[in-house]
């Protein structure tokens, strides 16, 4: 003969197993939350780091990168520093860098997530400078003259960086060291930049090359195609 089960009980301990699961994951969640609001780095609230300088309403999310040198780290005011963004002064932490700061990010900078700031030479972030994520700025390139020893053990070559304000940085942009940007610059996702580059101008490529720029009796050039939602005409083109 058949066996007979309980369907009641099954269905209940299913229930139940489900609930649990349920109740850790938002458990999980809360308790992330609040470490995350605990962890974030505050002119109040420092943690373990000794910046140069943090400033007003500025606020470094945890979990934060790697971060060493920051007696040599100024931070503006209102500045957002996304998760994993690394911060560095210096070769390698302990150095001692001198009397002046060595990277320092102006009032309202956003760096997003994952991006790296590698800093042995001057590194500068003017005001209102916007990153996407995963934006690497260093000063520090490998060097690679000597063909019998490894690149990696060979001293790098370093120059400052400057990134004028009010720039936008695309996801992934690398800003390699002696590069300077103007006012209001645009670099592309994935870019990579090196030397100097005009105010008001957008660059792309790789190596990046100055695709488009303002002048003051022109306007852009080339010119930029018509913001705002499309009419009904062009719509009506492109359903035809």
């Amino acid at each position: 003969m058949p066996k007979t089960s309980n369907t009641f009980s099954s269905g209940a301990v299913a229930a139940l197993g489900s609930w649990r699961r349920r109740a850790v994951s938002r458990a999980v969640h809360r308790g992330w939350r609040w470490l995350q609001q605990a962890g974030a780095v505050t002119a109040e609230r420092p943690g373990p780091y000794r910046f140069r300088r943090i400033g007003t309403g500025t606020r470094l999310a945890f979990p934060l990168g790697t971060v060493f040198g920051e007696g040599w780290i100024e931070l503006g005011d209102h500045c957002i520093v996304g998760e994993q963004v690394t911060l560095t002064a210096g070769m390698v932490p302990g150095l001692d860098l001198g009397p002046d700061p060595v990277l320092r990010l102006g009032n309202g900078v956003v760096l997003g997530r994952g991006s790296h700031v590698i800093a042995s030479q001057p590194v500068t972030f003017g005001n209102d400078v916007f990153c996407g994520p995963y934006v690497y700025v260093t000063s520090d390139n490998h060097s690679y003259e000597d063909p019998d020893q490894p690149i990696g053990r060979q001293w790098p070559r370093s120059s400052p960086v400057s990134i004028g304000p009010g720039s936008w940085l695309g996801a992934g942009a690398v800003i390699l060291p002696g590069a300077r940007l103007g006012r209001n610059v645009v670099v592309a996702a994935g870019a990579v930049v090196r030397g100097e580059v005009p105010d008001h101008s957008v660059v792309a490529g790789v190596p990046a090359k100055v695709v488009r720029r303002w002048d003051a009796v022109r306007g852009w050039e080339p010119p930029l195609r018509a913001a705002g939602p499309p009419s009904l005409a062009e719509l009506g083109e492109g359903a035809g």
